[in-house]
């Protein structure tokens, strides 16, 4: 049987709210969104910037209300007010890949959730 890796769920059209070069890594997000889109805290997410193209890969923290924030090295990857897609996988047999949907957040010019 294979195993397939799927999206569980990401956060679409997020805005970045801050980017800090001089913080260890990672990216910071409100707690309301990452739980919303089905992930965890530290776990390996993908982030798509909107605005440039750029992608990279790194892990969650706990973030304030409304944030989303680019530490370390991500933090040359995008700017303030840049438009990001954060995605976060898991694997599963490819029996359960039938019928799966993934958790889809939308969000706000203020990373406020605006789909149920």
């Amino acid at each position: 049987m294979a195993i397939l890796e799927m999206l569980r769920g990401k956060i679409h059209r997020a805005t970045v709210t801050d980017a800090n070069l001089n913080y260890e890594g990672s990216v910071s997000i409100d707690p309301k969104l990452y739980k919303a889109a089905g992930l965890k805290l530290n776990q390996k997410v993908d982030i798509v910037n909107v605005n440039n193209g750029q992608r990279l890969s790194t892990y969650i923290i706990n973030g304030k209300d409304g944030e989303i924030c680019l530490n370390g090295a991500a933090a040359r990857k995008a700017e303030i007010g840049d438009k990001v897609i954060i995605i976060g996988y898991h694997t599963m047999e490819e029996t359960e890949a039938d019928g799966y949907s993934p958790l889809l957040v939308m969000v706000d010019e203020n990373n406020k959730r605006i789909n149920s």
